[in-house]
């Protein structure tokens, strides 16, 4: 703090506290993939159970399957079946949406008599994919000994790998961000959907059914875990990390990790059967020390340590024969039952079929009506409105914009009062520094206190613009109490922030996510000061943050919006209102729904300043 700064600092209850000049810690705290994270520390299992539930929640949505879209037929496709020593093969061909088709392979035992384990095996970033065939990797070989063992195993493709060909493996921009479409919220349904087809087998016992994969497939593997209690053991391979979170889009969905990472999201396995594969070569290179010891101890909370293990295998980033052999001695252990777990080794000669013979497409084409890229992100968005439609809960529709905008009610707001040469303070106004409470957001504002009704003022241009607006003078004239702001990135509000670091939006809110946050941190701070109800008022494109912070306020808001030409298009969101998932979670039509549920009050004075929403 500098001679000519004075600072005076209170919480809304204008108690005393000590709270310093600092940045914004949304600008200094810039998480990303490669942000090294403290592992979890939970007090109680009734406490880790919300945050489970939390965290399942957080995870459909960015996935883009909240809700969760129907279960069409599969019409699964098994054919060509090659019997081989001990074990089978068979191409499959899966519909997981309509028109949407996904790739893979089925492993049986030859005996395949009863009901036997299954498991699904979800490939990584390797160049032939489920295919691939190599020292490091070698998923044909895991398929087949695991079949040998006497599981039925499906191997299934990520997007855009063999023959699930409808899309590249990394798609996606801003207009596909707002319907949260992308590799991971189709990869995610596919795994649910491989999940489903391996279930329908008759020969499947359900209660013996997990996956596996490593790299990529490992974070498919933890997710498919998460959201799924229908998996009943896991076994992720050099993918468990606090110190790198995956590195393609395909694992790092718009806030997939805002306030989470896979360390916690593995943890979500508890109390089922999981082992970690990790080695001293990648960034599983801690997990030992680090993040299995965290696991381990939420695993204790359920009286079920025995069931999570893990084994460091000194390689490069890899799923060898000892990776393998340690995911089959420990499902041996936990699954089969077999006591000698020693004895479950891969062959060392073991014969693969030549790659195109394991194609599913290798001479043969999609079926009729199958969409390509367009057409399937259309399809998304249509069956994604039908979704929206249906809901009408306003509080179902609330939570989920609470969560795709990472936006909240503050319990509690702080307040610095500033005086400082540098400050230019109009006549009866007091300048401030606005944060929430343990969060250490900055939020500079200018309160001009009066009589009646307060209202917060939103400008684009930030608060010392708000001044100059007709609106703000004839509020002032009228001795109406008001509150301006310099929301997120606006006025005194903007700092430099790297963006380009990878995958920011996996972690971080969208600067006009921030402003939403920051509109209903005024308005708890305004409630507090000048009582219940306060005006909300946005002018210019702000009025779309007005709109999204009025439907997760309270209802005590008087607010009238004014969006202008704003109609809720995409091309709209991408030039005014940019926060991925926000179409998938009803937009603005899911924004007036919640409105008109609470049939909230509308404004009586100065009504020149009450524009109605036009569509």
């Amino acid at each position: 703090m500098t001679k000519r700064q004075m600072v005076r600092v209170a919480t809304v209850s204008l108690v005393a506290v000590t709270v310093g000049l600092a940045q914004d810690e949304r600008n200094t705290n810039r998480v990303n993939t490669d942000t090294h994270f403290a592992a979890p520390t939970f007090r109680s299992l009734g406490e880790w159970e919300m945050r489970k539930k939390a965290l399942r929640e957080q995870i459909l949505l960015s996935a883009g399957l909240t809700p969760m879209p129907a279960k069409s037929p599969l019409h699964a496709q098994v054919f060509g079946r090659s019997d081989r020593d001990g074990y089978s093969i068979e191409k499959v061909l899966l519909e997981t949406l309509p028109g949407y088709y996904l790739g893979g392979n089925l492993y049986r035992p030859a005996a395949s008599k009863g009901k036997h384990p299954g498991i699904l095996i979800a490939h990584g970033h390797w160049e032939y994919g489920r295919l691939e065939n190599q020292e490091l990797n070698s998923t044909p070989k895991q398929g087949i000994t695991m079949a040998r063992q006497g599981y039925v195993v499906f191997a299934y493709d990520m997007t855009g790998y063999n023959d699930t060909v409808q899309t590249p493996h990394e798609f996606g921009g801003g207009r596909e961000q707002l319907w949260s479409f992308g590799p991971l919220a189709l990869q995610l349904w596919n795994s649910i959907r491989a999940l489903d087809f391996l279930l329908s087998q008759e020969d499947i016992d359900a209660d013996r059914v997990g996956i596996t994969g490593a790299s990529g497939g490992g974070t498919q593997t933890l997710l498919l875990t998460a959201v799924d209690d229908r998996i009943r053991f896991s076994a992720p391979v050099n993918m468990v990390s606090a110190i790198m979170q995956g590195g393609c889009v395909c694992e790092n969905a718009p806030f997939l990790r805002r306030g989470t990472n896979n360390v916690e999201i593995a943890a979500m396995a508890a109390p089922r059967p999981m082992i970690l594969i990790s080695g001293p070569q990648d960034w599983t290179k801690n997990v030992a020390q680090e993040e299995y010891p965290a696991i381990r101890k939420l695993y204790e909370f359920y009286g079920k340590s025995e069931n999570v293990s893990n084994s460091v295998v000194n390689a490069p980033h890899n799923y060898n024969r000892e990776s393998r052999e340690h995911v089959y001695r420990f499902l041996g252990r936990h699954v089969l039952g077999v006591d000698d777990v020693n004895s479950l080794r891969e062959k060392d000669e073991i014969e693969v079929e030549k790659l195109q013979d394991m194609l599913v497409l290798h001479d043969r084409t999609l079926p009729a009506g199958a969409l390509d890229y367009a057409g399937l992100f259309e399809a998304w968005r249509t069956w994604s409105q039908a979704a929206a439609a249906e809901e009408h809960d306003p509080q179902v529709l609330r939570h989920r914009l609470s969560l795709t905008l990472g936006a909240e009610w503050p319990e509690e707001v702080q307040s610095e009062e500033i005086q400082s040469e540098e400050v230019q303070v109009q006549p009866n106004g007091q300048e401030l520094i606005l944060s929430r409470k343990g969060r250490h957001d900055r939020i500079p504002a200018a309160w001009f206190p009066g009589h009646g009704r307060a209202v917060l003022l939103l400008y684009p241009e930030a608060s010392e613009a708000a001044r100059q607006t007709g609106q703000f003078q004839t509020l002032r004239k009228e001795g109406r109490p008001v509150l301006v702001i310099d929301a997120y990135q606006t006025g005194r509000a903007v700092e430099p922030v790297d963006r380009s670091l990878p995958h920011w939006l996996a972690f971080n809110a969208s600067d006009d996510a921030a402003r939403v946050q920051d509109v209903l941190t005024a308005l708890a701070y305004l409630r507090k000061k000048a009582g219940a109800p306060v005006e909300l008022l946005g002018l210019k494109k702000s009025a779309v943050w007005a709109l999204f912070a009025a439907a997760l306020a309270p209802a005590d808001l008087v607010f009238s919006p004014q969006l202008g030409t704003f109609s809720g298009k995409d091309e709209d969101f991408i030039r005014d209102f940019f926060a991925p998932g926000i179409q998938k979670a009803g937009g603005v039509e899911s924004a007036l729904r919640i409105l008109n549920g609470r049939t909230p009050r509308q404004s009586t004075e100065s009504p020149d300043l009450r524009v109605g929403i036009r569509n």
